[in-house]
């Protein structure tokens, strides 16, 4: 089998519209995730999981209920076929790629035109793990390896350099990028981890070697 030609990216999905065919447990988290990334979602399917029916109640997501026909894919980006109908999945793969809408056959990969990968999230920082359609138990193990490794002090850390990063930035204070990296070590984590944000944030502009705009004034003063 000659590979597939995946090309890693992450896509900018707020407000973009899409739709997901199929109502069930694997729609349920298709769904979940387009909604977590700030998607419009259309979900298409006689019936809906009671999750899916929440998320309708609390208008979050919007509900065609019959099976999927052709023409469902006008006036959408991006389209998720939760299935196990191989006939639906190719026959959406087709108008999709007529209209030029992406599409995303679940456990399918030649009726697919981009497939989703395992992800971890802490914060901001997301790891996407894929073994391109060969496998999505090795693609759920390495999930879960990478879970264990990411601890959740990562997405407070990630917050934290991104704060001091712009202010920086606004002062007109560029740092090494090397300096960047002596600066995150194990005591500015570890003062993450006790949730003691302040000092974490006072270590880490000690250790890029620059001064608080307080500190500065009351050198001055003296």
């Amino acid at each position: 089998m000659s590979p597939m030609g995946y090309y890693p990216v992450f896509l900018e999905m707020k407000d973009r519209p899409c739709v997901v065919v199929g109502g069930g447990m694997v729609a349920e988290r298709k769904v979940e995730g387009l909604l977590a990334a700030g998607a419009q979602v259309t979900v298409i399917s006689p019936e809906l999981t009671p999750a899916l029916a929440a998320l309708k109640k609390e208008g979050r997501l919007s509900h065609v209920a019959r099976p999927y026909r052709e023409g469902d894919l006008a006036g959408y980006e991006v389209a998720v076929v939760a299935t196990d109908d191989g006939a639906a999945n190719a026959q959406v793969a087709r108008e999709g790629r007529g209209r030029r809408v992406w599409v995303n056959a679940v456990d399918d990969p030649p009726n697919c035109d981009f497939i989703l990968p395992s992800v971890i999230r802490r914060g901001d920082i997301v790891i996407a793990a894929s073994t391109g359609g060969a496998s999505p138990a090795l693609a759920r193990r390495l999930r879960e390896e990478l879970e264990a490794f990411l601890s959740e002090d990562y997405g407070p850390l990630a917050e934290l350099l991104q704060e001091v990063r712009q202010e920086l930035r606004s002062r007109g204070i560029v740092v090494d990028p090397e300096a960047w990296q002596r600066a995150i070590d194990g005591r500015l984590r570890a003062l993450l981890a006790r949730h003691r944000r302040a000092q974490a944030r006072a270590y880490l502009l000690a250790s890029l070697g620059v001064q608080t705009p307080a500190a500065g004034a009351a050198d001055r003063e003296k």
